[in-house]
């Protein structure tokens, strides 16, 4: 069983297209679970045309108060660094659980230990399938501040659910943020999907960074190839002693795929599995 992580720094790479196509076509002949961990905007299912099922709902810890105990001292506030808390001396605390991380730092800091712990609802795991690819998508409540919360619950169904598949392929988000370092420790092989762009030179630049200190084997995908200056990805491979394994052009062929969500089908998916994969 392999875990294979599919990242990018910058968005809008094509870093799902590839993930999707990758997942779709080793599930020609294996069994497949394609995690989809951009929890901020899931969109894997679109891609592949798959129905979503709910299978669970994730939940976060949140301070919850008894007043009964309460001197009102004002101690709380200033200790959440998340701005969830306003304490005035002598007045109640006023609570936003929407700001709230969970973070505990309110109850170390009550001296009457009038603070204790609640739960709110996060977001949601879903599942769905096709053929030997099963999907696994976390998806983050509007407006709830920590994603990588999902991204572990979903860490979680993957070491329970890991000797059921021969590849498992994650999906990350975009960036360099917790999520993504949560996505990816797990893996045993990263491609950074990136484009001939200074934004895209950019951002895949600290990503392999990143994919450095954190000691993970990584390769590069070159997406829109044919479009833009392809020296300023070669130059960083060069640095980071990486290889471009595959240079994906721009196709309208792949543009009219992904708009029917059937899955992207293209000889240079083939081959990075062929070569880099099995």
């Amino acid at each position: 069983m392999k875990i294979i992580g599919i990242t990018g720094g910058k968005g809008g790479t094509g870093k799902s297209t590839v993930a999707t196509a990758i997942a779709l076509e080793l599930s020609r002949e294996n069994k497949v679970l394609l995690v989809d961990a951009d929890v901020d905007c899931p969109n894997d299912h679109l891609l592949l045309g798959m129905e979503r099922k709910l299978f669970k709902k994730v939940y976060q810890r949140i301070p919850v108060w008894d007043m009964d105990k309460c001197t009102k001292c004002g101690r709380c506030g200033p200790v959440c660094h998340s701005n969830a808390i306003v304490s005035i001396k002598g007045k109640e605390p006023i609570f936003s659980p929407e700001q709230c991380n969970g973070c505990g730092a309110c109850v170390i800091e009550c001296p009457e230990k009038a603070i204790s712990w609640g739960k709110k609802e996060i977001g949601k795991i879903f599942k769905a399938s096709q053929n030997n690819c099963n999907l696994l998508s976390g998806e983050l409540k509007t407006n709830e501040p920590v994603s990588e919360f999902i991204v572990n619950e979903l860490n979680e169904i993957i070491e329970r659910e890991k000797e059921n598949y021969d590849y498992i392929i994650i999906d990350t988000a975009a960036g360099l943020h917790c999520d993504v370092i949560t996505a990816l420790e797990n893996c045993d092989l990263v491609f950074s999907v990136t484009e001939p762009s200074p934004l895209g030179a950019h951002d895949l630049n600290l990503i392999l960074e990143l994919l450095g200190k954190l000691s993970i084997n990584s390769q590069i995908i070159l997406n829109r190839s044919d479009v833009g200056d392809k020296k300023l990805i070669s130059d960083l491979a060069q640095k980071y002693n990486k290889k471009i394994i595959a240079e994906i052009p721009y196709s309208k062929d792949i543009v009219n795929q992904y708009a029917r969500g059937a899955g992207i089908k293209n000889n240079n998916i083939k081959e990075i599995i062929n070569v880099y994969i099995k």
